[in-house]
């Protein structure tokens, strides 16, 4: 079993738990009766490339990212600094994240937020939204096509952003048939912890211009914005090098300004 299987196997084991808390039409309910906007997709939808800056302590192929973790800090770091969405690591086993840090940097930034954790259940969905969240990850490499499909329109009744995960050529396909708007490609193959910055590079050609494409991990350097800005990415998630940076606001100011 593979890392992002393990991860799902996880994600579904938690949210069993989850279920037995709240019941999954009390959470359906409650995230229906939420009147919000989509402000995800709208802060990704301008001229310059947008920058979706993460909160995260650990990861499974790196370990302990950030020891001192005052997440709250960093998160208005981040906003302070002008990131137009943050992530947020909600995995508990492997990234060290929870609901809890979700909720607690929802309360002090206004930011569009990405509960980012490794959807298998649209109870998940609801959840979210309840939670605050202005978006929720889907990955094709561990969702059927059906369910994006059905995960999207549910994302569209509720009115919360999905960012749709793909690594290859079929992925996207798969994505963008589902009806996908925003198309993340991860550089990192999250099978074996490999990066290929070519990916994004690689695959924009296949994702319609009038959809939202975000390179997601391997971002470390001005000289990889400007690449990416070469072939046409809309925004970039930026985790691990601004977790490891002393001033995460200059780190950011000068990846903004390559």
């Amino acid at each position: 079993m593979n890392i992002l299987d393990k991860l799902a196997e996880e994600a579904r084991r938690r949210v069993a738990e989850d279920k037995q808390k709240i019941s999954a039409d009390d959470m359906k309910f409650a995230a229906e009766n939420l009147n919000s906007e989509e402000k995800f997709s709208r802060a990704l939808q301008k001229k310059n490339l947008s920058f979706i800056c993460e909160v995260k302590k650990a990861s499974p192929s790196k370990g302990i990212i950030a020891e001192n973790f005052p997440y709250v800090e960093i998160a208005r770091e981040y906003e302070a600094a002008g990131a137009d969405c943050i992530s947020c690591l909600t995995e508990p086993k492997y990234f060290l994240g929870s609901d809890k840090i979700f909720r607690e940097i929802r309360a002090e930034v206004s930011t569009p937020l990405l509960r980012k954790d490794f959807t298998v259940d649209e109870y998940q969905i609801y959840q979210a939204k309840v939670m605050g969240a202005d978006a929720v990850l889907l990955i094709c490499a561990i969702l059927s096509a059906a369910e994006i499909e059905r995960y999207l329109k549910i994302c569209d009744d509720v009115k919360i952003s999905a960012l749709v995960e793909t690594h290859d050529e079929l992925e996207i396909k798969i994505a963008l048939a589902a009806g996908a708007k925003i198309i993340g490609v991860n550089n990192r193959n999250l099978k074996n912890f490999s990066v290929d910055f070519s990916n994004s590079a690689r695959l924009r050609e296949l994702v319609p211009p009038e959809k939202i494409f975000v390179a997601e991990s391997g971002v470390k350097t001005p000289a990889d914005i400007s690449t990416l800005k070469k072939i046409g990415v809309d925004a970039v998630l930026i985790s691990e090098t601004l977790m490891r940076a002393a001033d995460k606001k200059s780190a950011l100011e000068r990846l903004r300004a390559s």
